[in-house]
């Protein structure tokens, strides 16, 4: 996080020669973190929920009404963060996929750029080497998502960042310029408005701050009030401009996805919760002998914010934890790179630091590239012909996505997946339910199903998938009258790992 990128150049006055050198050999090396990660979107699977929102921001863009002709249960910029990158790819003659993936290193440019500019006068970057904590922030914001890259947390991640920096000069007590004043204010709104749940890191982070610098002016810090102002401005326009949210969406919401949780022992027994604590035990291992200061008090302060998102949302969804393991990652870095070596002991200290700090950002990796993969079916489907009509009868949304983006085929639905049926079934499976509770659930199910059977009618689709992987959905088809009367001109294709394959026949 602290990346003041001249501190080395001050570090060697009076060797030009070598600083320049050395200036270049840093630049060459950010560049090749950057080109790692570009190659990395060419390897590694594109994300499912980024796929989906891709295809709402172009219906958006073609003027169907989110949350009325559209479901999808997050708030607005989930979809409006993604509408630019496809205006511009339409504008470009280019792939969505590609436009977004370059806004968003772009972005990721930036973001370190911001930030180091804002550090570059924080006392706490005095004799440091700089450059190494700058080569890990690359890495942590565009190698370390893998499968995630691009997802909203990752994001909000990216545009919080500045504002962190700001946090770290208010905890010490630190002018700050009013640039940096407004793009931490910007910054922590952006992030805000992705989720109500990030309201923890960036609460603690100021409530860390204040404490820091002993002053509860740094809570009414102008960019604070920035921030809380376009939120609310955020809001209101979701009033105005949304009211299919509140009265749609949000019973939706409150009704299946919310209770829909895994177990706590689950949720603290994953990878994200393990290297995190891996790498916390690390940061305090390290600065036993050692106050912190205000750049690790804020790091840690964000990324526990963001822990508390990841437990409070229960989901255990390896995206959600993006954000708690890239901070903490780079609190770890700092506290490596801060450490004396002053004697043998503070050597060997650092080293392990180091060991550690490289073994959590593999494990991380890992996390994140871990996927339901099945591109088995990719093949097969487009064998049947270019830019198919695709609708999927399962509640697995990676079934469908990115598959019907990569055949450059249409989505026959309203929403990313059957997932109400799905989250209704696995709520009825953890137990018995009150009779109020059966009557909203089974309007749910009444309300996707009858918009399932209007958007096959309304768009027959080429190819039908059925789901007999996840879930016995075949049985589920047939057992439906509606649904088994229009399947009636479709025949079996193909079965791809339990996954039916129906194309329609004739014209």
């Amino acid at each position: 996080m602290t990346m003041n990128i001249d501190a080395g150049r001050r570090l060697v006055r009076g060797r030009p020669a070598i600083s320049d050198m050395s200036s270049r050999l840093h630049w060459l090396a950010l560049a090749a973190v950057f080109a790692v990660a570009i190659l990395l979107r060419h390897v590694v699977a594109a994300n499912t929920d980024v796929s989906w929102l891709l295809i709402v921001g172009e219906r958006v863009l073609d003027g169907q009404r989110l949350y009325a002709d559209i479901l999808e249960t997050n708030p607005p910029m989930a979809v409006l963060v993604y509408i630019p990158g496809i205006a511009l790819a339409r504008a470009l003659g280019l792939r969505p996929e590609l436009v977004t993936d370059g806004l968003i290193f772009l972005m990721a440019a930036v973001s370190l750029g911001a930030t180091a500019r804002i550090l570059q006068r924080a006392a706490v970057t005095n004799g440091m080497r700089c450059w190494p904590l700058a080569l890990l922030a690359a890495a942590v914001l565009t190698i370390l998502p893998m499968h995630v890259f691009g997802q909203r947390e990752h994001i909000a991640l990216l545009t919080l960042l500045p504002a962190l920096a700001v946090y770290v000069l208010r905890g010490q007590r630190e002018s700050v310029p009013l640039w940096a004043m407004v793009i931490a204010g910007l910054g922590a709104s952006v992030t805000l408005t992705f989720k109500p749940y990030f309201v923890f890191a960036v609460g603690f982070c100021i409530v860390a701050a204040a404490l820091r610098a002993r002053s509860w002016r740094v809570l009414f810090a102008p960019e604070n009030f920035l921030a809380a102002a376009l939120v609310a401005i955020y809001g209101a326009l979701i009033f105005v401009f949304y009211p299919d949210y509140f009265t749609v969406i949000y019973p939706l919401v409150r009704d299946i996805y919310l209770p829909l949780t895994v177990s706590w022992s689950v949720l603290l027994g994953n990878d994200a919760t393990t290297l995190w604590l891996f790498a916390g035990v690390a940061i305090l291992v390290l600065r036993l002998r050692r106050k912190a200061d205000s750049a690790l008090v804020v790091l840690l302060a964000a990324s526990t914010g963001f822990a508390v998102a990841f437990y409070l949302q229960r989901k255990g969804w390896a995206y959600q934890s993006y954000p708690m393991l890239a901070l903490v990652l780079l609190a770890l870095g700092y506290a490596v790179a801060s450490h004396p070596v002053a004697t043998s002991r503070d050597r060997r200290f650092g080293l392990g630091g180091l060991l550690v700090l490289a073994a959590t950002l593999a494990g991380g990796c890992l996390w994140f590239n871990a996927t339901f993969n099945v591109r088995e079916i990719d093949g097969p489907v487009a064998s049947l012909g270019p830019h198919p009509k695709i609708l999927m009868l399962s509640g697995e949304a990676v079934i469908g996505h990115p598959l019907v983006r990569t055949l450059g085929g249409t989505w026959v639905s309203r929403q990313q997946g059957l997932w109400v049926r799905e989250f209704v079934r696995r709520l009825r499976q953890n137990g018995p339910l009150d009779a109020s509770t059966e009557t909203r659930l089974d309007a749910h199910l009444a309300r996707e199903h009858a918009g399932l059977i209007e958007d096959f009618k309304k768009q027959p689709p080429d190819v039908v998938l059925i789901d007999n992987l996840s879930s016995n959905w075949g049985a589920w088809v047939r057992a439906d009258p509606e649904l088994t009367a229009l399947l009636k001109p479709y025949t079996l294709f193909r079965s791809v790992r339990d996954i039916d394959i129906l194309r329609r026949a004739g014209p």
